[in-house]
């Protein structure tokens, strides 16, 4: 069976706001997790290795000019022993996130990577920005299965103004991710919604490269300024060309979520922290019935955490790693679903050059 979405359905969804016609939607959407992922949610232990970073987002909390913010770097033995406590959890992946911090050697982060890979059952993600093609070839030689980046917004124009070049490299992060697949990795990417300047359309077009980059993991958070950055403190507002600015509430993040799992139906999707940030009372659990399949628990050092500040008052800053794991479990098993077993991978891939024409908007 063929179900497909062109591009005025999506545009319709993403402006709509009847609740009656909007469960129509979250129906679709779990129905379309249930029958291509399964009701297992798959856990993935985040561990922030360093919030240093070297770019000047202009409205992420870990940007280099933020010196109000004290820095750390993990060391080896730290990250091994929360490597260890996902084992210990049961979760059957460990993701290594940070800012785009170049004082992380890249053997040295292979050598970790190894490991992790050699003592634990684990699969290893790896999220720390737009490093150099032969850095991630030899993090996905030491063992690295997945890479996450996200592309943020598919509008060329607003993604320079809120992302500005290191230097006089100016970056591409399609061509990232397509190097990622041709190295081999599993391949991650998503946006925010709500970023001023960004239209509906624009979201629209975001979900469009969902399904032509053919995602293994599809991220997607509410747009959520850090207070020391010129987004957050009343700054630079960049306005949509038609005037159609596409919100940053929950709303429009479920909403894109959904239509991800419709147009990506078996890419790993995470009811994100930053939707738990938003509605701290149930967003994640709503995240899962409209189309999520991941939950992300926290496994940073308490000492570390709260620096980790990429936006404020983040969900779960204080919560240890046995709080949020108990905490997860009884929020799971009240949706009717299961903790999933094993590293949770993709189960299928199908290239988008592999489609039929036509059905650029659609699935199979």
């Amino acid at each position: 069976m063929s179900l497909t979405l062109d591009k005025n359905e999506i545009l319709t969804w993403l402006r709509e706001t009847n609740p009656a016609r909007l469960e129509e939607l979250w129906r679709r959407a779990d129905e379309t997790r249930r029958q291509h992922v399964g009701d297992a949610v798959h856990l993935r232990g985040l561990v922030e290795i360093s919030n240093f970073c070297a770019r000047a987002c202009a409205y992420c909390g870990l940007r280099v000019a933020n010196t109000k913010l004290t820095r750390y770097r993990m060391d080896a033995a730290e990250i091994f022993a929360a490597a260890q406590q996902a084992v210990t959890f049961g979760y059957g992946t460990v993701v290594l996130q940070g800012g785009e911090d170049y004082g992380i050697r890249t053997d040295w982060l292979a050598e970790v990577v190894r490991g992790i890979k050699s003592e634990t059952p684990l699969a290893v993600t790896l999220s720390l920005g737009e490093r150099p093609e032969k850095d991630l070839a030899e993090w996905r030689a030491a063992g690295a299965d997945r890479y996450l980046i996200r592309f943020e917004t598919s509008d060329a124009d607003l993604f320079t103004k809120i992302h500005p070049p290191l230097g006089n490299h100016k970056c591409d992060r399609l061509v990232i991710l397509r190097q990622l697949r041709e190295i081999g990795f599993e391949v991650g990417s998503g946006i925010m919604v709500g970023i001023p300047g960004q239209t509906y359309a624009s979201v629209a077009e975001d979900l469009r490269l969902f399904h032509e980059l053919d995602l293994d993991m599809i991220g997607i958070g509410p747009f959520i300024p850090h207070p020391a950055t010129p987004l957050g403190n009343g700054g630079k507002f960049f306005p949509s060309g038609n005037g159609e600015q596409a919100p940053n509430n929950e709303l429009m993040v479920y909403k894109s979520v959904a239509l991800a799992r419709l147009v990506r139906p078996d890419a790993n999707i995470p009811a994100t922290s930053a939707l738990a940030t938003i509605n701290k009372v149930n967003g994640r659990e709503l995240g899962l019935r409209r189309g999520a399949n991941v939950f992300m628990p926290n496994l940073t050092p308490l000492k570390y955490r709260r620096l980790y500040e990429i936006y404020p008052d983040k969900a779960c800053i204080a919560e240890t790693g046995d709080t949020c794991h108990g905490c997860l479990n009884r929020r799971i098993s009240g949706l009717g679903r299961h903790i999933g077993s094993g590293q949770g991978g993709r189960k299928q891939r199908q290239s988008a050059a592999e489609m039929p024409a036509g059905q650029e908007w659609g699935y199979a």
